[in-house]
């Protein structure tokens, strides 16, 4: 089972504080950074999700190194693209648990989907709604995130299709290789 729950207006509030650490981290270690967006379901106000703060750092690919460095310093753990290419992650220290971090190039496809889930839950109600019964339901009966991850792929696929990413980047956000989270380091 993985717990769904509903939304948590407290999780605007972890996620700048989140923002505010990174960003006078990166500031301060001389990174030039883009943005740091709260991506992932917490980010969409009144939808229903795993309580995990997804943030995305972006950088131009230049700077994707000295960013990781700067993540490294903080405590991180680097883990790599995870089969998401130009999406490297982080696994939290354990001051920062409940939180997924990523360094992200800006423009990239990784970035797009990311925002394109977000912005059209943010402004599409009934697909909020729907894909929130849809995490709940699968939630409820996954033996692992894993079988999570594929049991709401379809509809992520169709939120993806509503925000207008092509049936080539929709197909490409689909074969990415991701590894099993067995898989991963711990």
């Amino acid at each position: 089972m993985i717990t769904v729950v509903d939304y948590d207006p407290g999780w605007p509030d972890r996620f700048e504080a989140l923002r505010a650490e990174y960003s006078s981290a990166l500031e301060a270690a001389g990174v030039p950074i883009i943005g740091i967006e709260h991506v992932g379901s917490t980010s969409v106000p009144g939808l229903a999700a795993k309580p995990i703060i997804d943030a995305d750092i972006v950088v131009a690919e230049p700077d994707v190194i000295a960013a990781s460095d700067v993540l490294t310093d903080l405590g991180f753990t680097p883990v790599g693209e995870l089969g998401i290419p130009q999406r490297w992650a982080f696994k939290e220290p354990a001051r920062l648990a409940g939180t997924n971090t990523y360094v992200i190039v800006a423009g990239s496809l990784s970035l797009r989907n990311h925002l394109a889930v977000r912005d059209t839950l943010r402004a599409d109600s009934a697909l909020r709604a729907e894909y929130g019964a849809i995490k709940k339901q699968v939630g409820a009966h996954a033996a692992n995130i894993d079988e999570y991850g594929h049991g709401k792929n379809g509809m992520v696929q169709k939120i993806l299709a509503a925000a207008g990413l092509s049936a080539e980047e929709r197909a490409r956000i689909d074969a990415s290789q991701v590894p099993s989270h067995d898989e991963l380091p711990r």
